[in-house]
This record gives C-alpha cells, sequence and structure tokens, in this order.
C-alpha cells in the first residue's frame, strides 16, 4: 500500500488548492468556514453553482457525461483540499454522489440528457426519498405505494429523514409498485418533483436547531410514467446500487473535517487548562491516533487491500470515534459547554457533540452494521431463532 502520492498527483493538489485559496479569500470569503445544516444556505448554494461552472461538481463523472474522469487518488485528494480550505459542507451532494451515479448507471438516454447536466450545476437539487417510519434500517420493508394510471404513476405514503428534501426539486423514492408484494420484490425507483401536488414537505426541528432532514408525505402525488429508473419491479437492485456510492472517496474529506474538529478540542483544552489534566490528555492521544489508523484504513480500502472488512468495519469505526471525540470535548468544555455564544470554539464543539449523536443511527445503524459484518465479512450463520 502506497501512503504518498506521485509529483502529478501532487501538481493536481496545488491546482485544486490555489483554486480554493483564491476564491475562498476572494468573492466566496463569507462561505468559508460555514459549518452545519442551517448557516448561509443560500450563499452555499451560489457556491455550489459556482463549483458547477468551474467544473470541479463532475471532476469523477464519465467524459462521456461532461466529466473530467480523474482517478481515485484525485478524487481523495480533491475532497481532502476542501475540507483543508474550510470550504462549508455539501447541500447538493445527494444529487452529485448518489442520484447522477445511480441515472448513469441505471437511467436511459432521455434521463441522462434530462438531468444530468442540471445536476451538474446545482439547478436541480435532490433528496433521497428511501427510509420510512416503519422502514429505516429495514429497508425492504418499503410500504410507500405507486400504481400506473394512464400515463402517470400515482403515489401514496411518507418518508422520513430526507436530507435537504426543503430545498430540493426532484427526489428519488424507492417504492412498492406491485400490489401484494413483500420484502425487496415488487419495488420500483422513481424520480418525482417535489412541487407537484399531493406533496407535503416538513422539516423536523433538531436539537441542534437547524433542520437538515425531513418529512415528505405522497398523497395522490403524481409523476410521469418514464420517469422510472429501471424496469418496474427492479428498484432493490436500483436502491443496492446507489448504496454502493454512498461511501466513497468522500471519506477522506471527511477526515478533514474531523481534523479541524479535534484541532479545535485541543486549542480550547490548552485555552482554558484542560489539557494539563492527565485523563484529558490521553484521550486526546488516543483521539490522534485512531484519526491515523482511520485515514490508513480509508487508503487500504481504496487501494483494494481488504475490501470487504475494511469497508465494512470503516462506518462502524469513525461513528465510535467521533461520538467519543463529542464527549471529550464536552469535558473539555466543561459548564461553558452549557451556555456556549453563537459563533465561538466552545459553540462548535456544543453543535458537533449534539450532531454525533446521530452518527450511529443515519446511513445504517450500528446495530444493522454489525450484523452486516458478522454475515457478509466474517461469514457467521444467522441466528435460526425456534417456532413458537
Amino acid at each position: 500500500m502506497r501512503l504518498d502520492f506521485t509529483p502529478e498527483q501532487e501538481a493536481f493538489r496545488g491546482e485544486v488548492r490555489e483554486w480554493f485559496e483564491a476564491e475562498l479569500a476572494g468573492p466566496f470569503a463569507h462561505v468559508r468556514g460555514l459549518e452545519g445544516t442551517s448557516e448561509g444556505i443560500a450563499e452555499r448554494f451560489e457556491w455550489e453553482k459556482h463549483l458547477g461552472r468551474s467544473g470541479w461538481n463532475t471532476l469523477a463523472w464519465p467524459k462521456a457525461f461532461g466529466g473530467r474522469e480523474i482517478g481515485l487518488i484525485e478524487q481523495v485528494i480533491f475532497h481532502e483540499e476542501y475540507a483543508r480550505a474550510g470550504a462549508p459542507g455539501r447541500l447538493s451532494h445527494v444529487g452529485l454522489e448518489l442520484v447522477a451515479p445511480t441515472i448513469m448507471a441505471f437511467g436511459n438516454d432521455e434521463q441522462r440528457e434530462r438531468f444530468l447536466g442540471p445536476t451538474a450545476r446545482v439547478e436541480t437539487v435532490w433528496a433521497q426519498l428511501f427510509s420510512e417510519p416503519n422502514a429505516g434500517s429495514d429497508l425492504a420493508n418499503v410500504q410507500t405505494r405507486a400504481r400506473l394510471e394512464g400515463d402517470v404513476w400515482v403515489m401514496e405514503g411518507q418518508k422520513i429523514w430526507s436530507s435537504f428534501a426543503q430545498y430540493s426539486q426532484w427526489g428519488m423514492a424507492l417504492v412498492r409498485t406491485e400490489p401484494g408484494s413483500v420484502g425487496s420484490k415488487g419495488l420500483s425507483m422513481l424520480l418525482i418533483p417535489l412541487d407537484g401536488k399531493g406533496v407535503d414537505i416538513r422539516p423536523i426541528r433538531q436539537m441542534t436547531g437547524g433542520s437538515s432532514f425531513n418529512e415528505v408525505f405522497l398523497d395522490g402525488a403524481e409523476t410521469a410514467a418514464d420517469n422510472i429508473l429501471g424496469a418496474p419491479g427492479d428498484g432493490w437492485r436500483v436502491a443496492m446500487g446507489t448504496l454502493t456510492f454512498e461511501r466513497g472517496v468522500s471519506t477522506l474529506g471527511q477526515q478533514m473535517g474531523f481534523r479541524a474538529e479535534l484541532d479545535r478540542v485541543i486549542r480550547v483544552a490548552k485555552a482554558n487548562g484542560a489539557a494539563r489534566d492527565a485523563g484529558i490528555a490521553k484521550r486526546i492521544a488516543r483521539s490522534q491516533a485512531e484519526l491515523k489508523v482511520m485515514r490508513y484504513t480509508a487508503l487500504r480500502m481504496l487501494g483494494g487491500q481488504g475490501l470487504s472488512l475494511a469497508g465494512l468495519t470503516y462506518k462502524l469505526f469513525y461513528t465510535s470515534w467521533h461520538q467519543r471525540l463529542g464527549e471529550l470535548a464536552m469535558d473539555v468544555l466543561g459548564p461553558a459547554g452549557e451556555i456556549a455564544e453563537a459563533g465561538t470554539d466552545a459553540y462548535r464543539l456544543q453543535k458537533m457533540y449534539l450532531e454525533s449523536r446521530s452518527d450511529s443511527i443515519w446511513a445504517g445503524t450500528s446495530q444493522i452494521q454489525r450484523n452486516i459484518i458478522a454475515e457478509r465479512g466474517l461469514g457467521l450463520p444467522r441466528e435460526n431463532k425456534p417456532a413458537k
């Protein structure tokens, strides 16, 4: 496994870093350092449209679809430099990194022509409509139904935990289209307009004060018959394809964000004297070491070595690490963590702690992830419960 980069790759890093420094110190200086999911929404969308106009949104896309088709390591470099520069979190992530690759893989030529360009330019923003109140980790239990009436699909049901749906124009929805079907059979993947009749989007207020998640109610909502990815009943295969795009090279950029959070914890610990506490110092050192382990594990995953086990364990590892970091931050802050003022290090660490509580739920709960590791990674048998 190589842990260094070639001269050509470092030259690409220089290109990316120079562009970010120029833009984030100039016309877009006001978006630098924005965190969370409720800060500067309009400004962040303008920034993301600027990225699209400048060709940065489609670096990994195939040239046939207007991308630059850069290599895996160059993608890692881009995400690292994006985080290092203090650029804000991407509100268009779902469209660019989940929906667009799914349309490329499973869509037809007309769908690619219609949706990919506007998605790349962030003119069309997407929401992923998979989870439901009784179908989160058990995604195959989807109950939202769609029936074909003439040339339109008519949908009834509810989706939940739909990130940024309140800002989105379109959704990619996993729905049940075969009456009487159960489990992964009889599902279809529909592309649905979120500004049409019968769609009610209700933001969920989180304990951080923001609302990045939403409930989406479909009450007679409609979409054209040809807004389906793959064939009717093929939705499970399409959904599994989407989920393979969910944990890609952005993990290295994510770690740069973790690095910034750890540095903030260290800065506060030095300033308020908490770093002199032996227990705190030991936990900081452990966090430093484990963050290094995360980086090397991610590089090993991308390098194709031990991919099955390393890939399955990564989400579980960073989830527990990030939650421990949040707890460490609150112990470093002490009483100041209860009354933090907006804009301060204490305030940002407080928000980080609160947001980290959801890490073990979103994108697959830790309990489900352990089952996947046991069954798929280690080959352990499923538990056979005795019949009643």
